[in-house]
This record gives C-alpha cells, structure tokens and sequence, in this order.
C-alpha cells in the first residue's frame, strides 16, 4: 500500500468495469448454478432482514446482481445501482435469464437520489464488499437517509474490519482499522473472484473503516441504529479459511474466534402521527 494519489472514482472504476467481465464466467459467482437455482444470500441476512415480499428494494454497489436477484426471487420489488456499465450489463442479462423483474441504474452511490429521481424504498440495502471502497461514508449515509421512506430500513452486511487489518494471514494485524486512510494498492493480480487472471488496471483505491464509523454515519444521517451483529462464517475464501460443508468460510479450528462479517439494521424515523404495521425491533415495516 502507498499513500492515495489518483483520483479514487476513475481509478476503481477502470478496475471494476474490467473485473464485471471477468465476474461474468467466474466460479466465485458462479452465474450458471444461480440461473437454475442457487442462492447466494447469507442465512443471517434472510434471518435479520426477514420477509421482503412485495417490499422495495434498492440494492447499491450491486456489481453483478446476484445478491439484488436473490431478494427478486423472495418477492422484493427491487432495484439495483452500481457505477460500473459492464457489472450492470451482466446484472441485465443474468435477470433476462431467469425471468425475474428487476431494474439497473448506472450511477455513483454519492449521486443515487437524483439518478434514481428521488424515489424513496422499503429496504436500502448493501452487501459484503462494498463500503471499502468509499471514501465518505457521511455522504453515503445521507444519500442512504434521502433514499428510504420513513419506516424504510437500510440493511448493511459487511466484510469485518479485522479480516481487512489480517487479510494476508488471518493473524497479524497488518493495516490500520482505526482513522485509516485511503490507501493506494498496486500488485493487483487479477480479482478476488478470480485471482489468476492477467489484468491491465491492476491499482484500486480503498479504505477500511471501523464499525463505529458507519455506525455514527448512520445516526448521523438521522437513522435509528436498530441492530448490530457480528458473524463467524462468510461466502468468501479468505485464504486461510475453510469451507464447511455447508460451502461458508469459517476459520481453521483450534484458532482464536473473532468476526468475519458483521450486519447493521437502521431505520428511517416514521412520519409524525403514523403508527408503523410492526411492532419496533421487526424487520421491514409494510407502506400503509
């Protein structure tokens, strides 16, 4: 890593377009198997977000669509945003392919009220990976605040901070996970998703962020912090994890227990003199 220099939006996005392409036939996302079938959502994510059924559903940095696809098939009417042509390009025709109703819109998440014209959601919702690579995340949390209607709930599910601090051996901590910077990393060799490949934009500009920062960005942008959790198992093949029969990662035994996700549930405050269909702590409230 070295000190960030080029301009962050430019330079990931040269990453990500050429990545979405590489996605497209990779075993990681496997697009193949989610065509007839296979669901790519994390237990606890079903578990926490609960019943999305004729809900709204707004997923950003939704790359590829496979995660915004499988709320399609639980009945959300849904809506995915991500800046990358070639990710959404993907998304469209993984969509036209299993026949599920869904919507693609080309924008920055800074930029997501006035590219999707003000719309307001049910559920907000942003999956593992994709808060590294904002530099801003109280830009993010207001624009995530204008998005949800009042009761709307954001649903975040994130990479932990401590895996990104020991991502190269799973002990040591390496990185900052407090005030870290945006850091430059050049000696990309190929994606995570597909590690061997040969890539001619190999620099990303990403920064890790602490827990406590997105939890106060969300306060901040006036949702209400509803639930906050951290999980042992993720969908992805940190080097030194392993695969459980159930195909999650998990850590080797015999080592220390510490987070590899952790899931944050905030809600938009109801409208004065509305009651909301659920009782607080519920999930979703339905549109009245």
């Amino acid at each position: 890593m070295m000190d960030v220099g080029p301009d962050p939006r430019t330079v990931n996005l040269a990453w990500w377009e050429e990545a979405a392409v590489l996605h497209e036939s990779s075993a990681f996302y496997d697009l193949a198997g989610f065509r007839t079938g296979r669901d790519p959502m994390r237990p606890f994510e079903i578990e926490e977000l609960g019943d999305v059924s004729g809900l709204s559903l707004l997923h950003l940095q939704c790359h590829v669509g496979t995660d915004t696809l499988a709320w399609a098939r639980r009945g959300a009417r849904v809506v995915g945003l991500d800046f990358s042509a070639n990710a959404l390009e993907v998304a469209g025709q993984l969509a036209r392919d299993c026949g599920l109703d869904a919507e693609f819109v080309r924008s920055d998440v800074y930029d997501a009220p006035q590219a999707l014209g003000h719309r307001r959601f049910d559920v907000v919702y942003t999956g593992v990976g994709a808060l590294n690579w904002l530099a801003d995340l109280g830009r993010w949390a207001g624009a995530v605040a204008e998005l949800l209607r009042p009761g709307g709930v954001l649903y975040v599910a994130e990479i932990h901070p401590l895996v990104l601090g020991m991502v190269e051996d799973g002990r040591t901590l390496a990185h900052d996970i407090l005030d870290a910077p945006m850091e430059v990393s050049d000696d990309h060799q190929g994606t995570y998703a597909v590690p061997e490949a040969a890539m001619a934009s190999t620099v990303t500009v990403e920064r890790i962020h602490a827990v406590s920062e997105v939890f106060t960005a969300v306060r901040r942008a006036g949702l209400v912090v509803e639930a906050l959790h951290e999980h042992a198992y993720t969908n992805a093949p940190w080097p030194w994890t392993v695969r459980s029969d159930d195909g999650f990662f998990r850590l080797p035994d015999g080592w220390p227990r510490f987070p590899l996700v952790y899931t944050l549930l905030a809600r938009a405050p109801a409208e004065t003199g509305k009651r909301s269909t659920v009782a607080r702590g519920q999930p979703v409230t339905r549109p009245q």
